[in-house]
């Protein structure tokens, strides 16, 4: 095999290195990051046709997210979910796998001849007419839980030279500097929105961490309730009933998150959810009409579980749900270092003890006459109650229709993936260590 002759610029390598430095310093976002380094390469004159990254995100809800760029066709991005269905055998036998299953920082293959490595993939890259292929790992820690893993690969004839390989470990090296940084940038916006919500962690890290900031501002609230927790927590033991929790969350909860609302905290076995909306009609109407129709939904898609459940010869759920709208605090409160974000005032304590209601009036939704002026629905008056801190009664009313999905606007399930992909079994075994093959 001809060793090929480089053309890469060592001045717009220099350059490039610089460049990575800077967008460390900047916080720059892990995707223009990634894009910035590979187009560069290529304009130095490195012969780099393709290039594939992976980094692990230790999100809550994702495990990973990768990034494969190819010359003149840009970069594609695809995160991967936590639910695993096991190493496929396609992620054992690649490359990948090799390099981390025998603790290698790096492995180079030939493509144009019979290497001593031979995976299926390089069939795919043989195609592709790659000839050269440089996989690496970085770890962002002395224990890797958290790095980037991926590779280089070029289409010219005789593969990389030695003096390209060496300005592919120098770039390395910075990228995964940049990259560290714009990882733990994007964590903490995944961890304050997964755990705060959407809203209420941009406004955290906007700057509102002091105890006290925040604002008055207006929203549909919804307080709900799972009913009998107490027996389901005797009788289901520990791990049951964080099933059964997480089953009433999974389906009650994300009906509303999947109408457009915030879920801004979990009680026990409740929760806290808020449409914000204007201080005018129209703002006001869609809010609580969304809310409602997260409602039915929610009670539609408990259904379908119960039925479930009964199948298996486990007990119903039940729960309550209240309904409120009014001006809401939404702001820090707690102790000087140990604060939580989320909504407080009259309005809010008011949903809470319309919640309360349901047990009363045996219905599994109740609303306030301040909900339903909102609200264009067929509404059935309970009574008058007198809610605690409130001075005069108020009307309470419940849905006439006890088929809600049918009357309200439909919610529709947002996509969540289950399967793992061969990446995301890469970033597992970077994250947890190497596993042996069956």
């Amino acid at each position: 095999m001809n060793e090929a002759q480089s053309t890469t610029s060592s001045i717009l390598i220099d350059r490039l290195a610089d460049w990575l430095m800077t967008q460390a310093l900047e916080n720059s976002a892990l995707e223009d990051v990634v894009r910035g380094c590979c187009e560069r390469l290529a304009a130095s004159g490195l012969a780099l046709a393709r290039s594939h990254l992976s980094f692990s995100m230790l999100h809550p809800l994702y495990r990973a997210l990768g990034f494969t760029w190819r010359r003149g066709k840009g970069i594609e991005i695809e995160g991967y979910r936590h639910v695993s269905e096991g190493d496929t055998d396609q992620f054992l036998k690649s490359p990948y796998y090799y390099l981390l299953s025998n603790d290698l920082d790096h492995l180079r293959c030939h493509l144009e001849s019979t290497d001593r490595y031979e995976f299926p993939v390089f069939d795919d890259f043989r195609e592709q007419g790659l000839t050269d292929y440089l996989a690496f790992r970085s770890g962002f820690d002395m224990q890797r839980s958290q790095g980037m893993i991926g590779s280089w690969s070029t289409d010219r004839p005789g593969g990389f030279t030695e003096n390209e390989i060496a300005s592919l470990l120098r770039v390395q090296k910075r990228l995964a500097v940049a990259c560290k940084s714009a990882v733990q940038s994007s964590l903490a916006h995944n961890l304050l929105e997964t755990y705060l919500g959407a809203d209420a962690g941009k406004r955290v890290l906007s700057g509102q961490t002091r105890r006290g900031d925040g604002e008055t501002t207006r929203a549909a609230i919804i307080v709900a309730d799972l009913r009998k927790s107490t027996v389901l927590a005797e009788t289901l033991g520990r791990q049951g009933y964080i099933d059964t929790l997480n089953l009433f969350f999974d389906n009650a909860a994300s009906a509303f998150v999947d109408a457009g609302g915030e879920i801004l905290s979990f009680i026990g076995d409740g929760f806290l959810a808020v449409f914000p909306c204007g201080r005018n009609k129209a703002e006001s109407t869609k809010a609580c009409q969304l809310a409602l129709s997260a409602a039915g939904e929610a009670l539609l898609r408990m259904k379908q579980a119960n039925a479930e459940r009964e199948k298996a010869g486990d007990e119903p759920i039940d729960f309550g749900i209240g309904l409120h709208i009014g001006n809401v605090m939404f702001g820090n409160v707690g102790l000087e270092d140990r604060l939580t974000f989320s909504v407080f005032g009259a309005t809010v304590n008011e949903a809470s003890r319309l919640e309360t209601l349901t047990k009363k009036y045996h219905t599994p939704i109740i609303a306030s006459d301040a909900f339903t002026n909102y609200c264009h629905f067929d509404w059935t008056e309970l009574g008058q109650e007198t809610l605690r801190g409130i001075d005069r009664p108020i009307t309470v009313y419940g849905p006439a229709s006890s088929e809600l999905d049918k009357s309200c606007g439909k919610i529709m399930h947002r996509h969540r993936e289950a399967s793992f992909s061969a990446a995301e079994n890469v970033i597992l075994l970077h994250r947890d260590g190497p596993r042996k093959a069956s």
